[in-house]
């Protein structure tokens, strides 16, 4: 009978429902942040895609305090007063692969340690600086693109997405680039 209690229940779903929040939310605070540093502005008056992804969060019952956290990232300010870096931490993955991973944050040790523990669970691990960013070149539009695309199996591939998606998921992660091409 174990597990037919109304409580485990109860804790079970409510612990679903958190987690399905908590990924809508981080992708609402990126696209947040993203609006605010291409308008260049915090107020959804002067800023119409600012506008439109407030409404969205709204829409999804995100709180108040998270909205305007997302909005004060994106204007490079963060709440406990320290100035906001971007850091591109460069990894190697279980197959070979190279990543780069760009992250804003006010912590960056914080920001290192979790991704480094996402790597770890994914046999992926951080390299030295320079160690992967050879691999790739840098187009006009500040996107990476591997230099020679990596070929892996549909089986590894999806292996990779599945890193790429739980980095992503990371509030700090903005971007990830990989040597196969297909994540970003």
């Amino acid at each position: 009978m174990s597990g037919h209690s109304k409580w485990s229940n109860i804790k079970n779903r409510k612990g679903a429902l958190d987690a399905k929040k908590s990924k809508i939310f981080g992708q609402l605070s990126k696209l947040i942040r993203i609006a605010v540093k291409e308008g260049k502005s915090g107020d959804p008056q002067h800023n119409s895609n600012l506008r439109a992804v407030l409404e969205k969060a709204r829409a999804q019952n995100m709180p108040k305090d998270k909205v305007q956290r997302a909005i004060d990232c994106g204007l490079g300010k963060s709440e406990s007063g320290r100035e906001l870096l971007q850091i591109t931490y460069e990894a190697f993955g279980q197959f070979g692969e190279a990543y780069l991973i760009e992250a804003i944050t006010d912590n960056p040790n914080r920001t290192s340690g979790e991704v480094r523990f996402i790597l770890s669970k994914h046999n992926a691990s951080l390299a030295g600086p320079g160690s992967a960013k050879f691999l790739f070149e840098r187009t006009q539009d500040h996107v990476y693109q591997p230099k020679i695309p990596m070929v892996l199996t549909d089986e590894q591939m999806t292996m990779v997405q599945e890193l790429a998606e739980e980095l992503l998921n990371n509030e700090d992660v903005e971007e990830i680039y990989c040597s196969t091409g297909g994540v970003n």
